[in-house]
């Protein structure tokens, strides 16, 4: 298994900012593409933000940030010590009812699972939460600059 870089942050609003600019620039390094950068952190976002809010109900806490490439696939890993919460089991929200009489939330997360293609959960041992975001067969700029006989 491959190790990423991770940097944890404080659990407050205001630091969402600083860790959509280290998965931007992590996925830089790793030569992402744009479009694909841009489908992890709109996803990041979501789930950070609930994390923020509904984990730590606005009280002092961490997240921790991970990234890295395993074969063909981009590896996001968002960990927290807040109370037990599986986004994987959140139910989607009943789009045939009109926003006027559906009930606030839950279009975050069901929009981060419609932007990755998997999203694993797991409940850390020490508590806490770990959400794994997985999107496959990654296009990265160094393997479009590459070599043609990976096109064929």
């Amino acid at each position: 298994m491959n190790v990423g870089k991770s940097r944890q942050y404080t659990a407050g609003l205001n630091d969402l900012a600083e860790i959509r600019h280290f998965l931007q620039k992590r996925a830089a390094e790793l030569q992402v593409d744009p479009s694909t950068t841009y489908d992890l952190l709109l996803a990041v976002t979501e789930l950070v933000t609930n994390t923020m809010i509904y984990g730590y109900q606005n009280e002092p806490g961490f997240i921790e940030a991970e990234m890295y490439l395993e074969k063909d696939s981009l590896i996001i890993h968002l960990r927290d010590h807040a109370a037990p919460f599986n986004p994987t089991q959140f139910p989607p929200p009943d789009l045939s009812i009109s926003l006027e009489k559906r009930a606030i939330g839950g279009m975050g997360i069901f929009l981060a699972k419609q932007l990755v293609d998997q999203m694993i959960y797991r409940e850390l041992p020490q508590g806490g939460n770990e959400v794994t975001l997985v999107i496959h067969q990654i296009s990265t700029r160094q393997k479009e600059e590459g070599n043609d006989e990976d096109r064929n």
